[in-house]
């Protein structure tokens, strides 16, 4: 996975629920790592903990959206 943000429009919403689920797995995991990097004072780009939870916020977004639209079809 980059170090990048996630656009809602672009990437997120056209991901199925499942896919959603994964990725927002992927990224927990991820900010798990990072933040075990920072305790050991092994991690450079402290900004990427920022990042990451600011990309497990935008899927859980992008995930509450998908799982309303379905509640109404």
């Amino acid at each position: 996975m980059s170090d990048k943000k996630l656009s809602m429009k672009d990437d997120l919403l056209n991901l199925s629920i499942k896919d959603l689920v994964n990725k927002r797995t992927e990224l927990r995991k991820k900010l798990f790592s990072l933040k075990m990097q920072h305790q050991a004072g092994a991690l450079k780009q402290t900004h990427l903990i920022k990042l990451t939870k600011r990309n497990i916020a935008r899927v859980n977004t992008a995930l509450s959206i998908k799982i309303k639209e379905q509640k109404w079809q």
